[in-house]
């Protein structure tokens, strides 16, 4: 049959945990037949990460070249399709699925999660695009049903990354036990005095617990100096954890007992570990995650105002919450393959 190439179109190369994430689980469910053109950021970083062809994304010479030696073009997961952060976004990656579909490429809507779409233009562009797909798979309902109103075909199944391999985190478990990870990221509800009052909290919390909080940036930009800042004022044990590697990313929950979230994917990697997982959600997606597995959590426009309100809540999940049963975890991970379904029928059984 031969090697046949794909060019993998997503946010990468930026520095992001859970994007660097669904790359990680695109090319570990990648048929062995088809090469990858991976379109990044930091095209050096990720083909030393990843083993991988890689292609500036930024660079329309070089872009243009990949597609002419490309057979198919894949949207590799997450919200690359909406306009609540930036307008420039969806016409981004709508240009470039409506060049390959012009192109004459198969084309592959892969683990979407689509929206807010909130212009007139950025929606007709998406619409058209996902008409457009050879194959499209969403994970998550929203998405689904706003591609079953405008009549597209799709396959909807749980993220990838739940089926994403782990590995283990060296000093990980020097550090002494329980332990406790704490992803929180920039946000404009996640105001000066909200964090203040989540850093109180989770000062009582450690003293009550006695536990070891590791925190965790899935996005240095974003989100290491609020960790710096938290840790700055921790009376206990604490670490900071910056990783690279997606699959160390997920290892870090194999030993932790509870994690409190507003990064997506650190709550379902924590979830995929056998962790609690208590949800502060900045975005519809964490919404939908949280609704979807049963979740506590609170939006950040509805954190308590008192600190100790919030610490009384996390001690009392700490203490009788419970994770994910070992089923309903393989459930999802089972499911989560359909994704690489999708890949096998059109990038190998259609050829």
């Amino acid at each position: 049959m031969g090697q046949k190439r794909a060019i993998v179109c997503g946010y990468y190369g930026k520095g992001n945990g859970g994007d660097e994430a669904l790359l990680a689980s695109l090319l570990q469910m990648l048929p062995k037949s088809i090469t990858p053109l991976v379109l990044s950021g930091n095209p050096n970083q990720t083909r030393k990460r990843y083993g991988v062809e890689t292609c500036d994304r930024t660079s329309a010479f070089r872009v243009l070249q990949a597609f002419n030696q490309a057979d198919s073009f894949i949207w590799g997961g997450g919200s690359l399709i909406q306009d609540a952060t930036s307008a420039m976004s969806p016409v981004y990656y709508s240009g470039l699925m409506g060049l390959a579909q012009q192109r004459g490429l198969k084309t592959i809507a892969w683990a979407q999660g689509i929206g807010p779409l909130q212009r007139p233009l950025t929606r007709w562009m998406a619409r058209q695009c996902f008409q457009g797909c050879t194959g499209v798979s969403v994970r998550d309902r929203t998405s689904a049903a706003l591609l079953a109103d405008w009549q597209v075909p799709f396959r909807v199944a749980p993220d990838p990354v739940w089926a994403l391999d782990s590995t283990p985190v060296p000093g990980l478990w020097d550090l002494k036990a329980p332990r406790v990870a704490v992803t929180l990221r920039s946000h404009p509800h996640l105001t000066q005095e909200r964090l203040a009052n989540l850093t109180q909290a989770l000062i009582a919390f450690q003293e009550a617990t006695k536990t070891c909080i590791l925190l965790v940036p899935f996005q240095a930009s974003q989100d290491l100096s609020i960790a710096q800042s938290i840790a700055s004022q921790l009376p206990d044990t604490h670490q900071i954890f910056q990783l690279d590697e997606p699959q160390q990313l997920k290892g870090l929950f194999r030993g932790v007992e509870m994690a409190i979230g507003m990064r997506y994917h650190s709550l379902i990697m924590a979830a995929a570990q056998d962790c609690r997982c208590f949800a502060l959600s900045y975005d519809p997606k964490v919404d939908s995650l949280m609704a979807e597995l049963d979740l506590p959590g609170w939006r950040l426009t509805d954190i308590p105002d008192d600190s100790n309100a919030i610490a009384h809540t996390w001690i009392d999940y700490y203490a009788n919450g419970n994770p994910l049963s070992r089923d309903q975890i393989q459930s999802l991970v089972d499911r989560a393959l359909m994704h690489q379904d999708l890949l096998v029928d059109i990038l190998v059984k259609d050829s």
